[in-house]
């Protein structure tokens, strides 16, 4: 348990360049207060001890702004930045070694019983304000935009962007995960160029059939 805490601290420092003390971090951090209280409320909710585990959810939803149902499964060193808003549903499965930004949310998309949540495997990276929804499962090592909404699986070593997310980066080497928000690959805008390409050949054609009648 204790190796398990202490990683939680040290995965701070790689993660957060603004991490400067353990003190400062096991005080001040409100990502990391956010999941030490899940893991209690994991241990009791695995004893069926549903209500206080419920409790102490509520309790660090109060004092973090991150809500974390005290069902989902979470592995080691996950690391939640700023945290505020972000949201994690009981049926959500998350590996080691994942980050996730401020107001990312991992949910469902409806009423129904069973598996309902994501499932993010290792190394990967989910930016802020991204939502992931439904029983999807997010591949290794992958990446997810910055307000990007995905509702269908990602495969591992990917990039998705967009509303809805759409993969833009596959395969190929081990992609890094320093995720530069202000430079994605934006898909709708890349679609948009192609059209005007379009309109302006169609223009052209048509004055050249045009001066042709003439």
């Amino acid at each position: 348990m204790f190796r398990v805490l202490k990683e939680d601290v040290e995965v701070v420092f790689e993660q957060d360049p603004a991490a400067r003390s353990y003190l400062e971090v096991i005080l001040t951090y409100s990502g990391l207060h956010a999941i030490w209280a899940h893991r209690l409320a994991h241990a009791l909710y695995k004893r069926k001890l549903f209500f206080l585990a419920r409790v102490i959810s509520q309790i660090s939803r109060f004092f973090t702004g991150i809500e974390i149902h005290p069902g989902a499964k979470i592995g080691r060193r996950f690391f939640i930045d700023h945290g505020m808003g972000v949201v994690i549903g009981e049926t959500c499965e998350i590996g080691d070694n994942v980050t996730v930004f401020q107001g990312v949310t991992l949910g469902g998309t409806g009423k129904e019983k069973g598996k309902r949540h994501p499932t993010i495997k290792d190394n990967v990276l989910i930016a802020t304000g991204a939502k992931v929804l439904g029983s999807i499962t997010i591949g290794e090592n992958s990446k997810i935009g910055a307000g990007s909404v995905v509702l269908k699986e990602v495969p591992p070593n990917s990039t998705v962007v967009g509303i809805p997310g759409k993969v833009v980066i596959r395969d190929g080497v081990r992609i890094s995960r320093d995720l530069n928000h202000s430079d994605l690959p934006d898909p709708t805008a890349d679609r948009f160029k192609e059209l005007e390409k379009e309109i302006e050949r169609l223009k052209k054609e048509m004055e050249h059939l045009k001066n042709r009648k003439e």
